[in-house]
């Protein structure tokens, strides 16, 4: 679902709808450091997201889908915060996340091919028997 944010910015209420998260997993996510800049906050303590933010969390779902570490999004965030002159270090640590990826991918088509042997060998076993054998 996507929400329009007022001219003000997107309300915690509000981004959580438009990325689809709680609003605890937005406080949560602001606890731990995983946006790439301070929340600006209303006269009466409200947190104002700008629009850019949408695209940012869809990010972090990504990386956490794909099983970043936590800790490891927060330097991610850390390095954006830190503007431009970083981005050999954005580079590198993308880098070792897309290295990681390919290991457990290559982990996860051995496992699926132990597991397509195995219904094969079943598939194999059942075949061979006279019909009407349990």
């Amino acid at each position: 679902m996507s929400t329009a944010p007022s001219p003000e910015g997107y309300s915690i209420g509000e981004l959580a709808r438009a990325v689809g998260m709680s609003t605890h997993t937005l406080r949560w996510y602001e606890s731990r450091g995983l946006f790439p800049r301070e929340i600006p906050r209303t006269e009466s303590g409200r947190r104002r997201y700008e629009p850019e933010t949408v695209e940012w969390l869809r990010l972090l779902a990504r990386l956490r889908a794909s099983g970043m570490p936590v800790a490891r999004m927060a330097e991610y965030a850390r390095l954006v915060r830190g503007g431009e002159g970083n981005e050999d270090e954005r580079i590198a640590l993308m880098e070792a996340h897309s290295r990681a990826l390919t290991e457990q991918i290559d982990t996860l088509v051995e496992c699926r091919e132990v597991i397509d042997g195995k219904v094969a060998g079943y598939r194999r076993r059942l075949a061979a028997r006279p019909p009407g054998t349990p």
